[in-house]
């Protein structure tokens, strides 16, 4: 039997070619007769961490609405054992060195634009709140921008990308994500994982599978 471990983002990038639908809602349903029939197979399971599911509910003003019942009826809820996996020690010695380095560059970039906001402001002392914001907005939004890229991109930022990973690296199934940072700390873990614009076919595959 086949396990692949879902993630949020996998339901609301539409740019990822999973090829479900155009739509969040229909590319959860349609996802949903595939788990339906493979589940009944005994071909394949679906699961998700409480966090990861808590997520995706919180893009949605109705969590109660039938199609979010109906497929989270087919997936497999569950926390990583983390008590009892291993994780290489060669894995957060690369995840301190990037979190160090990514840290330097955001305090970089910060200083930077504080320069930009002194220089802009120079000589501008009886600025209104209004004009105020106006004149710094600029900077702030720059400044959020660049910031987020160097510290986020690329990276896991949260409880819930790890608890993906070690319930990946439990199960031993595959990683379906379309975020960056997910896959390539996956890899880094040594993940299996499935692309997104290949995972409809996978599981149309495993349907069709005699036997």
């Amino acid at each position: 039997m086949e396990r692949f471990i879902l993630d949020t983002n996998l339901f609301f990038n539409m740019e990822s070619g999973l090829q479900l639908g155009q739509k969040t809602e229909e590319v959860i349903v349609s996802l949903t007769h595939l788990m339906q029939s493979l589940k009944s197979q005994k071909k394949a399971e679906f699961l998700m961490p409480p966090r990861v599911v808590e997520e995706m509910l919180g893009f949605f003003e109705d969590r109660e609405q039938p199609f979010l019942k109906t497929f989270l009826s087919q997936i497999t809820i569950k926390s990583p054992a983390i008590d009892a996996l291993q994780i290489p020690a060669a894995v957060f010695q690369t995840f301190v060195e990037e979190n160090r380095t990514r840290s330097y560059r955001g305090l970089n970039i910060a200083e930077e634009e504080i320069v930009k906001a002194g220089r802009l402001l120079l000589g501008k002392s009886d600025l209104g709140k209004k004009e105020f914001e106006m004149t710094v907005g600029p900077i702030i939004k720059n400044f959020r921008e660049r910031y987020r890229t160097a510290t986020r991109f690329g990276f896991i930022d949260s409880l819930a990308d790890l608890d993906l990973l070690l319930l990946v690296k439990e199960t031993n199934g595959y990683l379906v994500s379309t975020d960056e940072g997910v896959i390539r700390w996956g890899r880094i873990i040594g993940l299996k994982e499935m692309a997104a614009a290949v995972f409809a076919q996978k599981l149309a595959n495993l349907q069709a599978k005699v036997g």
